[in-house]
């Protein structure tokens, strides 16, 4: 696929620094750093997210819009808050929950710019709304127009009301298992594991690292000849779910970073 073009009038919501696409400036730049930036972008959207009242399944399919587009493309080409406030928009068309553009933008801009009064001139909000326009063609371009992929909550809504039944009542009851797992769940959206596993394996994943978090174990499923999770998902393994945790962890070890 042919790189995709940089629109002309590239709005930035990155008043604060300069954005090159220098070559030398792309070979110093380091897996890990443009990791951290990926993190950073998705708690802004995740931010702004909450703040439009958007629910956890259009914040999900932001997140994945946005990492799908920067696994084609090269951050330092992109202003990464515009594809952010830009996939949060085209998430909720996807999923149905529409929102306002100008509230999208105002909030966006007040989200990044905390310091700064509210956008006020017709111009800049003109501006961000062409450049927002222009970035959802983009977008959509980029990933083929295929811009839904199914993700883990209907998955994790199903298992965690299973393994509720299964478990003991006044340990399910006193121990935070389900909110643990959704908060994880939520939060492996700032990473590319969302990407990388198929949505039920990361169901399976949060709930037997949310049961690991508190020592909790299903009852007789070291007796049983078929373990919990492979009654939740026949084609997972012990190995890929500690594999999905360490990525999780990982995830967790970029917010001690910034």
């Amino acid at each position: 696929m042919a790189a995709p073009m940089r629109p002309k009038d590239y709005h930035t919501l990155m008043s604060k620094t300069t954005k090159t696409g220098d070559p030398s400036r792309r070979r110093r730049s380091h897996h890990g750093d443009e990791e951290l930036v990926h993190f950073r972008i998705v708690r802004f959207m995740m931010e702004s997210g909450i703040k439009l009242r958007m629910t956890s399944v259009p914040m999900a399919t932001a997140a994945i819009i946005y990492h799908r587009f920067f696994s084609i493309c090269i951050l330092q080409d992109y202003d990464p808050y515009l594809i952010g406030m830009t996939a949060i928009s085209l998430a909720s068309k996807v999923e149905e929950e529409h929102l306002k553009i100008r509230d999208v933008i105002n909030v966006c801009y007040r989200t990044r710019h905390k310091d700064k009064p509210p956008l006020e001139s017709q111009t800049e909000l003109a501006d961000l709304r062409q450049a927002m326009a222009s970035c959802e063609l983009l977008i959509m371009r980029v990933l083929g127009f295929n811009v839904t992929k199914e993700l883990p909550h209907k998955y994790l809504l199903h298992y965690l009301k299973s393994l509720g039944d299964w478990i003991d009542a006044s340990v399910w009851d006193r121990t935070p298992i389900r909110d643990t797992a959704w908060a994880m769940l939520r939060d492996l959206y700032h990473g590319k594991v969302c990407l990388q596993h198929e949505a039920q394996h990361l169901a399976v994943a949060v709930l037997y690292f949310s049961l690991l978090c508190f020592g909790i174990e299903v009852p007789l499923n070291n007796q049983a000849e078929t373990k919990w999770w492979k009654v939740f998902s026949e084609d997972i393994t012990e190995e890929e779910i500690k594999n999905i945790i360490e990525q999780i962890m990982d995830v967790y070890d970029l917010e001690q970073r910034l």
